[in-house]
């Protein structure tokens, strides 16, 4: 019998909206949520969009994966997150721009830790420019307004 193990990815890759909705319909993911993480957490405690948008919190957009690794693995999740934005950009994606939308790794455990520093090694041989993806141990995620949860598909593919 397949036990559940559920596990938790944090990834930031520009605008929220996107990545949320590619992830919510990877099998394997049973939820994902739009949010903030690695910001000033004394200063600004449950950021709203409107002080992420300022670029004075330290906050960048995320979302937060919530899957079963008995069905996916988190080295298959990493795969997903460098296939789906440009992390070579400082601090932008597309047209976004501002340390919001920079491309971080956020990790929750140790293993989570190592692949992550391994994948991006692995992915930095196959470019010719230099990655600029952080990744850091996990501080609180804070989810974003409900308005945007399941943006993309309340809305349609192309706003972001």
């Amino acid at each position: 019998m397949n036990k559940k193990r559920f596990e938790r990815a944090i990834f930031a890759m520009g605008c929220f909206w996107k990545p949320e909705h590619i992830f919510s319909r990877i099998i394997g993911v049973v939820g994902t949520k739009a949010g903030y993480i690695g910001g000033n957490e004394k200063q600004f405690l449950n950021p709203s969009y409107e002080q992420v948008c300022s670029n004075k919190t330290g906050y960048t957009e995320a979302v937060e994966i919530t899957f079963n690794s008995s069905i996916i693995s988190y080295t298959e999740l990493l795969d997903i997150f460098w296939k789906n934005h440009d992390s070579t950009s400082l601090n932008k994606q597309g047209v976004d721009f501002g340390t919001q939308y920079r491309s971080e790794i956020f990790y929750t455990n140790e293993k989570q830790k190592n692949s992550a520093i391994k994948s991006r090694n692995n992915f930095q041989k196959k470019l010719n420019k230099i990655i600029t993806t952080e990744i850091r141990k996990a501080p609180t995620f804070f989810p974003a307004e409900e308005y945007h949860q399941k943006y993309m598909e309340k809305h349609g593919r192309n706003v972001c």
